[in-house]
């Protein structure tokens, strides 16, 4: 596919254990196109975390085959893999008196030697990192003295020190007030436009992921609904999203209101 990055056939995402099969969404044909900006939407337990910790091979798929560049996920080595996809998690660190510096460092152990000694390349790019995500003026802190938001940030700057064309981030913007929410989201958007990086992430953000997605992946009833936001509004795909709820989709407007 033309300018694709990442794209799926037949896929199936779920989970197995030795009795059963539980299977979140199946038939999956998606496909990312280098340089954009894509948002995940769907409820809370819809299976978005599933969805991208199965294409960036932290778990199997139940069914079907995900390629990047055109080639078998499974045929990557962990090392190779780790240049061409960075995975940000909604996580919490262990304790350590690592610093800003230090942890955004971290992005670049698929390239440092076996001591992990730090190159000039490897400085250049987390430099680069903290530089794009405004957390320069943060190298010496200590991560625990940083706010939810900061950190968030921080984590995006280690993703970027990792200097992978395709960045996967769960609920980036989880636990975080309106104004630093809007802050990764126009971070995140940066990035894109900058370097040129696809970047997919989960939100419930609807009508932010209206506002600065290129494209948006409506998770519903095991299927997924991808087009611009324009193409969705125009398809009414919105109005799946939370049926029968205390809030519906306004064309007009072009976002989620009260009823």
């Amino acid at each position: 596919m033309k300018n694709s990055i990442l794209h799926t056939e037949n896929l199936s995402i779920g989970y197995t254990s030795k009795k059963t099969r539980t299977v979140v969404c199946e038939n999956i044909q998606f496909h990312l196109q280098k340089g954009t900006f894509v948002t995940l939407l769907g409820k809370n337990g819809i299976g978005k975390s599933t969805f991208l910790r199965t294409l960036s091979q932290v778990q199997k798929p139940l069914k079907g085959t995900i390629f990047i560049n055109e080639k078998p996920l499974e045929t990557y080595s962990s090392k190779s893999l780790a240049t061409l996809v960075s995975l940000v998690l909604t996580e919490r660190l262990p304790e350590s008196q690592l610093t800003v510096f230090e942890l955004i460092a971290l992005g670049r152990q698929p390239y440092t030697n076996w001591v992990d000694t730090l190159l000039e390349e490897d400085i250049l790019n987390i430099e680069k990192a903290m530089e794009l995500t405004e957390t320069a003026h943060l190298k010496n802190h200590r991560f625990y003295e940083l706010s939810d938001g900061q950190l968030q940030r921080v984590f995006i700057a280690r993703a970027l020190a990792q200097d992978t064309p395709l960045i996967i981030l769960d609920e980036p913007t989880a636990h975080l007030d309106l104004h630093h929410t809007l802050k990764i989201f126009k971070v995140l958007k940066k990035l894109v436009t900058e370097t040129s990086k696809t970047i997919l992430i989960s939100t419930h953000e609807v009508n932010l992921a209206i506002k600065f997605s290129d494209e948006i992946a409506l998770m519903i009833e095991k299927k997924i609904y991808k087009g611009t936001p324009q193409q969705l509004i125009e398809k009414s795909e919105f109005d799946k999203l939370f049926p029968d709820e205390m809030i519906h989709f306004d064309k007009n407007l072009q976002q989620f209101v009260m009823k």
